[in-house]
């Protein structure tokens, strides 16, 4: 964390610790009310431009629960995270109409600057990055062309199927959806993409991005399907723009991605093409 704070420091930006950074309680960074007090008090100090997440794990949505959204709403400002973190990015957006950021947190730059994140990041607070050529990076892949418009929604595959059936469940009609995780064998990836389709949480959407879906574990039996065969079947029937293995998640490289933005996303043999139809910072 440390590591990752330098960094960003490094980078221009002056960081103000939290807390909860140093605190425990359990495997947790101290009780949920002490971290949505802390949230809200971030959200609420003028000296704060923007809130980073140390780090994902598990348990956000106990602080979702504790927000103050009104307050929030009243206090705009950047806040930028990814994995379990997706719990924060889709309910703030969801609850306040803001914008929030899918992208890196301090672990992230643990390694040093992963320059393309770090670019990509600032690129887009600033408002000088409105398109991303998904294409551009090795490994991205068009499973069906097409162009399509909507809000951009999504973040982490199992926190998004986690919200199925509850009142934060994501409304995806008509919405640009993107998907990534990391560490989850073939056939829980199988169940929570058919979830997704079962539940009609697919039904409806204008395009899908897949994330690059890491450290799948080995098992004594080969499941005998791809990632992109997962999908495609999941997607069956969906006359929709499909690209996958986008660095959006867990992998070394992390695009950084407004939840809730207007976006276009045009795909074609070759080329993917996500354009923000607007700014995802107000000026």
């Amino acid at each position: 964390m440390e590591k990752g704070g330098q960094v960003i420091e490094a980078a221009g930006y002056h960081l103000v610790w939290g807390e909860s950074t140093q605190a425990r309680q359990h495997q947790f960074a101290g009780p949920p009310a002490d971290r949505a007090r802390e949230l809200e008090s971030m959200f609420a100090n003028p000296a704060i431009d923007a809130i980073f997440c140390a780090r994902g794990g598990y348990s956000a949505w106990r602080v979702v629960d504790q927000l103050d959204f009104d307050l929030i709403r009243q206090h705009p400002k950047i806040f930028m995270g990814y994995s379990d973190i997706t719990n924060l990015l889709l309910a703030i957006s969801k609850e306040t109409g803001l914008v929030t950021f899918h992208g890196p947190m301090l672990t992230s730059f643990k390694d040093g600057p992963a320059p393309l994140s770090l670019s990509h990041l600032r690129e887009v607070l600033s408002g000088e990055r409105l398109s991303i050529d998904l294409a551009a990076t090795e490994g991205v892949r068009v499973l069906r062309a097409g162009v399509g418009r909507g809000q951009l929604w999504g973040g982490n595959l199992y926190i998004v199927n986690s919200f199925l059936s509850t009142p934060r469940q994501l409304d995806s009609k008509g919405r640009i959806l993107f998907l990534e995780d990391v560490r989850e064998p073939y056939h829980k990836l199988e169940t929570m993409f058919q979830q997704l389709r079962r539940s009609g949480c697919l039904d409806g959407i204008s395009g899908l991005i897949v994330g690059e879906i890491i450290d799948i574990p080995e098992e004594a039996m080969p499941f005998g399907r791809t990632v992109d065969e997962i999908v495609l079947e999941a997607c069956e029937g969906l006359e929709i723009p499909i690209v996958a293995g986008v660095p959006c998640g867990h992998g070394q490289t992390i695009l950084t991605f407004p939840i809730s933005l207007p976006v276009e996303l045009h795909a074609a043999d070759g080329t993917a093409q996500l354009t923000f139809l607007e700014a995802p910072v107000a000026g």
